[in-house]
């Protein structure tokens, strides 16, 4: 099968419907006040409607706390959740049994020490997400800064869940990212947008015409 694609931070019409038309197969909403992709309740309830049966539709969380993940969830019909900040296992563990629904774990990958990471979160997580580990600088945020990490050090490695390489990508190096890493689903935000926070829907149609023709290893 070709490689699964998830578009992330998506909050308009137009940009969803390239998405879904495109093939991606998961479309991310981000509900993170700090991100110049966060999306309110009520519009990402919108958006989500409009997904057909057979796209799944994410929600971004960093470390949300029970109350915000009830007033998001008590409104957008998600399929999975998705936590991009500092969550421990047992965090993890308790959103899962709160909600009732699926959880992808971020990892945030700056060397190989951090792997170690992975494994601990594999054991809650449904599933896990490989991200490039933020700049050391303030304003750096937890996911979606355009940047990638070694590939490399995902090379040869296989894990107890299913997961999904993220961090940098675009259409122009995918092939390369899925040749390294064996990665068989990817998830972009910031390699599809032409300014911060805004999908255009040309780059959106063009990094999933990349995704078909790829096939992932693991």
């Amino acid at each position: 099968m070709s490689v699964a694609a998830k578009i992330c931070g998506l909050s308009e019409p137009e940009s969803l419907r390239a998405a879904v038309t495109g093939g991606a197969r998961y479309v991310g909403f981000v509900f993170y006040p700090r991100s110049p992709r966060a999306i309110a309740p009520p519009m990402a309830a919108e958006l989500a409607r409009l997904v057909p049966t057979g796209i799944r539709s994410v929600g971004l969380f960093v470390d949300p706390d029970d109350e915000f993940l009830e007033h998001v969830t008590g409104q957008v019909p998600l399929d999975l959740i998705q936590l991009h900040g500092g969550e421990t296992p047992r965090r993890i563990a308790e959103i899962k049994a709160r909600y009732a629904l699926p959880v992808m774990k971020a990892v945030k990958i700056g060397g190989p020490d951090d792997l170690t990471t992975a494994l601990e979160a594999a054991e809650v997580a449904d599933r896990l997400l490989f991200d490039a580990k933020p700049p050391a600088k303030v304003s750096a945020l937890p996911g979606g800064n355009g940047i990638a990490f070694d590939w490399t050090i995902l090379a040869g490695r296989r894990w107890p869940r299913p997961w999904m390489l993220s961090g940098g990508l675009t259409a122009d190096n995918l092939a390369e990212a899925v040749r390294i890493t064996g990665a068989s689903e990817v998830d972009v935000s910031s390699g599809v947008e032409d300014r911060p926070g805004h999908k255009d829907p040309a780059l959106v149609r063009a990094f999933l015409s990349a995704a078909a023709g790829l096939t992932g290893a693991s």
